[in-house]
This record gives C-alpha cells, sequence and structure tokens, in this order.
C-alpha cells in the first residue's frame, strides 16, 4: 500500500477512479498520474458509490420511521425523524420567505444527506480503504464531501434551482432587468452591474461546495496524520478529534442547509 508516510497520505487522499485512458482505454486508475491522464470525466467510484449509499439510508430510515410512526408511543427513529423535520420546518420558516412546498423537503434531504456523508469521518482512515484493498481497489476514499467533485455535485444542483426559480417567479425579463439594474438603478452603469450581479450569482456554488469541501477535506487530513501516530498517541489525539467533529460534522451539514434556504428566498423576491 504505502511505504513512507507521504506515500501514505497521498495513498488515503487518492479516489479510486474509472475513466478513459489515452494508452489502456477505460479501466480503473492504478496511480495518481493514471488518474490524471483519465481528463474531466473520469468517474470517482467511491465518491459517486458511497454518495448514493447515504441517499439510500436516508430514504431508508424516513421511510421506515413514516411506515412505523405511531400516535401513542413513539420509538426511537420516529422521535429522531420528528426532530429533524421540525427543526428544518421550522428554520425554512424563519428563513424562507417565499411559498414553495419544494423548499422544507429539499433542505430536510440536504441536510440529513449532507450529515450522512459527513458521518463517514468517523470510521477509522484505515478500516474501509483496507478492505477494499483487500478486494482489488487500489484506492478507496469514504467521505464523499472530502471530494470537491462530491461537494460541487450538490452546490451545482443547488444553483440550477436558483436560475430556475429566479426566471419562474421574475420571468426571462424581469430576471435580466435584475441583474442589468441592480444596485445601480442606471442604464449607464448596466454593464458594471451585470458584472456585479453575475459574479454574485456564480459565487453561491462556489462559496457551497468549496465551504463543505475545506472543512471536510481538512478534517481528513489531521485524521490521516493522526493515524501516523504511534498507537499509544492516536488514541490520545484521534478521541479528541473525534468528539470535535460531533460539532463539526453537523454544523456544515447546517452550513449547506441554511444557505440553500436564502439562496432560494432570494430566487423567490420579485422587486418589480
Amino acid at each position: 500500500m504505502a511505504n513512507t508516510p507521504v506515500e501514505y497520505i497521498q495513498h488515503h487522499l487518492q479516489n479510486l477512479v474509472l475513466g478513459s485512458h489515452p494508452e489502456k482505454g477505460w479501466t480503473i486508475a492504478q496511480t495518481p498520474e493514471e488518474a490524471r491522464e483519465m481528463g474531466f470525466w473520469a468517474i470517482h467510484l467511491d465518491t459517486l458509490g458511497w454518495s448514493i449509499a447515504m441517499g439510500v439510508l436516508f430514504l431508508w430510515l424516513f421511510r421506515k420511521a413514516a411506515l412505523t410512526a405511531s400516535t401513542k408511543v413513539p420509538g426511537p427513529l420516529q422521535n429522531l425523524a420528528e426532530m429533524c423535520i421540525e427543526f428544518v420546518e421550522g428554520m425554512v420558516r424563519d428563513t424562507f420567505h417565499g411559498r414553495n412546498p419544494l423548499i422544507a423537503p429539499l433542505a430536510l434531504t440536504i441536510f440529513v444527506w449532507v450529515f450522512l456523508m459527513n458521518s463517514l469521518k468517523w470510521i477509522p482512515v484505515d478500516f474501509i480503504p483496507g478492505l477494499a484493498h483487500l478486494f482489488g481497489a487500489p484506492y478507496f476514499k469514504i467521505v464523499p464531501t472530502a471530494d470537491p467533485n462530491g461537494t460541487f455535485g450538490i452546490s451545482i444542483g443547488v444553483f440550477l434551482l436558483i436560475i430556475y426559480y429566479s426566471i419562474k417567479v421574475k420571468g426571462v425579463g424581469g430576471f435580466a432587468k435584475e441583474l442589468s439594474l441592480t444596485p445601480f438603478n442606471h442604464w449607464a452603469l448596466i454593464p458594471f452591474n451585470l458584472f456585479l450581479e453575475i459574479l454574485g450569482l456564480l459565487t453561491k456554488p462556489l462559496t457551497l461546495a468549496l465551504r463543505l469541501f475545506g472543512n471536510m477535506y481538512a478534517g481528513e487530513v489531521v485524521f490521516i496524520l493522526i493515524a501516523l501516530l504511534p498507537f499509544w498517541a492516536q488514541w490520545t489525539l484521534n478521541l479528541p478529534w473525534a468528539i470535535f467533529h460531533l460539532l463539526v460534522i453537523p454544523l456544515q451539514a447546517f452550513i449547506f442547509m441554511v444557505l440553500t434556504i436564502v439562496y432560494l428566498s432570494s430566487a423567490h423576491e420579485d422587486h418589480h
């Protein structure tokens, strides 16, 4: 697997990549160099697989909570699901100022899904990659949100919804007018307004994706560095760092959800 600390770190930060290699055709990359040579359209199988797995887990948990719901003595799963739903509904009620039945389910999905993906960080860094190596996988990263492909995938989806609702609520002309005449309502400043507004629009998916990725990637690197230490030092440092992530993991899911609600609320505001 890895002979030096540098190789160990690089190995754990490399995704399992499937792509079209210039010489080998469609194959799984055996080295980081091969992964880079596969180009933009290569697929990160581990990120994609764990993202889908956590999405399925979310659907299964909430479906089970709905099917077993009781008005008498609710079970732990029902209580947990109701707490999540009430929490998200409260955030939407306080933050979203339009009328759209999609926003609350979307916010709930984003919060729980991102939380579950972040929670994979609590699994010891060598456990899943070690199992994957036994089955012939040269690399394996299990935290989808520590991969910019994963975070950008979600943020681009939110960005498309922002554009869709901006046009649906305001109309093509209204949306164009908002971009052209905000913040300065004068025809001579339209180029400047367009520059500011389009730049601000494009930074929304960037801030969503990079904030989540940066925090999760940094946490992953620290866990990997701790794993390089002697056994006694690992337990001394790993436990407090894992406890710290009891705050970081839900906080990052919360921030992603809140920013999504705020951005979509802005898309629903029609000032003309």
